[in-house]
């Protein structure tokens, strides 16, 4: 059974960090891709970083230089670190269990957490 779990959410004020954590079992982890997503309050999700099986990053404009997504395929762990957070990063984030692919042939995962909350506030 697939399972996608995230933690690591909470209050923070203008500024400061968080780590993100997303945990996933039931499939073979280090062959997968995945993402991060964050939906604002009263928006729709929107994609924030990614991360291939081979380490390989991309980020969504407004989090370059501030977020770093990580993996360890030890811990079948999904990391994503915050710093300098806006209140615009408020809301909830997403993991997502993306897909594995070989050559030009890939296996669709695309299986979703149940998200974290996280609160930038003063």
């Amino acid at each position: 059974q697939v399972q996608v779990v995230e933690s690591g959410g909470g209050l923070v004020q203008p500024g400061g960090s968080l780590r993100l954590s997303c945990r996933a079992s039931g499939f073979t982890f280090s062959a997968y891709s995945f993402n991060w997503y964050h939906q604002a309050p009263g928006k729709e999700r929107e994609f924030v970083a990614a991360i291939n099986s081979g380490g390989a990053t991309a980020y969504e404009d407004s989090v370059l230089g501030r977020f770093t997504i990580s993996r360890d395929d030890i811990r079948n762990t999904v990391s994503l670190e915050m710093n300098s957070l806006k209140p615009e990063d408020t809301g909830v984030y997403y993991c997502h269990a993306d897909r594995a692919c070989s050559g030009s042939v890939c296996e669709i995962l695309d299986s979703w957490g149940q998200g974290t909350e996280v609160t930038v506030s003063s």
